[in-house]
């Protein structure tokens, strides 16, 4: 087998990969655009690391889908990787930069993904040249990053106290020994 023949199989394997990616990023478009109305504190995220060559590298699969399209005049099957890396690089990656990470009605959008406050067990800070919230949810063993501006950090904190006390947040259930010798609005 000589590279001419494997590239199109290793070109629709990322094609296929990158479609998954796709339906998944588009996916949690569609929760965010369904819930940002119910906004309670929200702030924009920062852009991901190396976010200038990601869009260059959609600019150029753009290019290279219009070339080969065009000029090469391939059909849309040998175009499939492709057209799922350009449509990844070139829209899904800047749309998902919109999200607005912070507290919704129904529950926080971390840095990685929304959490219900029903599904929260635990909450902490790590101090760092940015405040960082850590959310840990009651099934899971790994915790959700939310980076916090410092300019909201006492509306976050008051929040968050206040979704303790009035119990949305149940964090008496979380992982951890409860021998109710603390109040959990202290770890906010």
């Amino acid at each position: 087998m000589n590279l001419v023949t494997l590239l199109p199989q290793i070109l629709l394997a990322l094609g296929a990969g990158f479609l998954v990616a796709n339906v998944l990023m588009g996916l949690e478009l569609i929760r965010w655009w369904r819930r940002r109305s119910s906004a309670l504190l929200v702030w924009a995220a920062r852009k991901p690391p190396y976010y200038g060559m990601s869009l260059g590298i959609g600019v150029v699969l753009g290019f290279l889908v219009l070339f080969k399209a065009l000029y090469q005049l391939r059909p849309p099957w040998q175009l499939f990787g492709e057209l799922m890396m350009f449509v990844y690089y070139g829209y899904m990656l800047p749309l998902s930069t919109r999200i607005t990470r912070g507290f919704y009605a129904d529950g926080i959008w971390t840095d990685t993904s929304f959490v219900p406050y029903t599904e929260i067990g635990g909450i902490t800070w790590r101090e760092a040249a940015q405040p960082t919230l850590l959310v840990i949810p009651h099934a899971k063993t790994v915790a959700r990053r939310l980076e916090v501006p410092a300019k909201f950090l006492g509306e976050v904190r008051r929040l968050l106290r206040d979704k303790i006390s009035s119990h949305v947040i149940e964090m008496s259930e979380g992982p951890g020994l409860h021998l109710g010798a603390r109040d959990a609005r202290d770890s906010v």
